[in-house]
């Protein structure tokens, strides 16, 4: 981007340096990665709201509808607002409130534990050999940002700032990830659940805390992960400038993303397929490959390509065995169902 202004989104880089089909693989790896994500949020919402409101439904057409299934609906209804934003300034302010329920989230646990009774005192396999797929491809989920990194970078005011802004969102990020593992792991050890306030106990108040500011994030985020593929989306309506328009395309979006949740509501499962499938290519191969290409002129046998190359290898390994147990846990669960 910073050798050339025309480049302003990650399609951009993939266009200039596979050409069109670059772009178009790109893409639809970057989109759909978004789009799952978003299915993730409406999936976290509906287990913890269900966990709060076990006995919770509402009839239509003559159907009841409840459980989990019931929140992902409403959850859906009370974001789609949110996504008719079309400006990521307005959007920074709502984001926000994202990143303070995040410290949030992990001081009441934090304090369930060490306060309210829970305690740091369980104890269980620490290494699983079987697992790894799944935890190295949950782990690349943690840092799948990268697909609106340069959209990001384009809409602030003084973007000499963004190596700084990565700089602080990494840190945190890696902060707050790493403290919430290590809390699950002492406070419930092997019975620890996809989500760790689906094993917090209701009666607690920091655990209505951490459960209440775990379903604001979701809220807070969905429109800003949304926004790209809407985008793109308009971009190719001849009605682009319509404001109505938008307003239906972000809210066909919405609708089918409820429906995806509510066909696959397995949300530990689902994020390690977006990590290892998408998270590894959008994150790991795709701006490797790029980068070896635009810059092949200038590129020589040393320390660099040898990294590049590990880290590509690398890359294909997660992808491949993290695909494969991801995809087979999620049919093993759709077939229980």
């Amino acid at each position: 981007m910073d050798a050339d202004p025309l480049i302003k989104t990650y399609p951009d880089i993939g266009q200039l340096a596979f050409g069109t089909k670059g772009r178009a693989l790109v893409s639809t790896f970057m989109y759909l990665e978004l789009y799952l994500v978003a299915v993730e949020f409406l999936i976290l919402e509906g287990d913890n709201l269900h966990k709060l409101f076990p006995e919770t439904s509402f009839h239509v057409g003559g159907q009841t509808v409840g459980g989990k299934q019931c929140f992902v609906i409403l959850t859906a209804l009370v974001i789609l607002p949110t996504t008719w934003l079309r400006s990521f300034g307005l959007m920074a302010y709502v984001s926000v409130g994202g990143v303070l329920a995040s410290f949030v989230l992990i001081g009441s646990v934090f304090w369930a534990g060490g306060v309210d009774g829970l305690g740091f005192h369980e104890k269980g396999m620490l290494w699983s050999w079987s697992g790894l797929p799944t935890t190295i491809s949950l782990y690349t989920f943690c840092y799948c940002g990268h697909a609106i990194f340069p959209t990001l970078c384009n809409s602030m005011k003084d973007r000499n700032q963004f190596p700084k802004v990565l700089l602080v969102c990494f840190v945190i990020s890696t902060v707050s990830y790493g403290s919430m593992a290590v809390l699950g792991y002492l406070i419930f050890g092997q019975s620890l659940m996809s989500q760790i306030t689906l094993n917090l106990p209701t009666q607690n108040m920091s655990s209505k805390i951490a459960i209440y500011t775990t379903l604001i994030n979701p809220i807070a985020k969905y429109a800003i992960i949304l926004s790209p593929i809407a985008t793109a989306i308009e971009d190719t309506s001849p009605f682009r400038n319509s404001r109505s328009t938008s307003c239906l395309i972000r809210t066909v979006l919405v609708i089918s993303t409820a429906v995806v949740a509510l066909a696959v509501p397995f949300f530990g499962y689902v994020m390690a397929f977006i990590g290892s499938f998408l998270s590894v290519s959008v994150s790991i191969l795709f701006p490797c490959l790029c980068y070896l290409n635009i810059y092949k002129g200038y590129r020589r046998f040393g320390l660099e390509l040898v990294l590049i190359v590990a880290i590509v290898l690398m890359g294909i390994v997660v992808a491949v065995t993290g695909t494969y147990t991801s995809l087979r846990e999620i049919v093993k669960h759709m077939t229980r169902v």
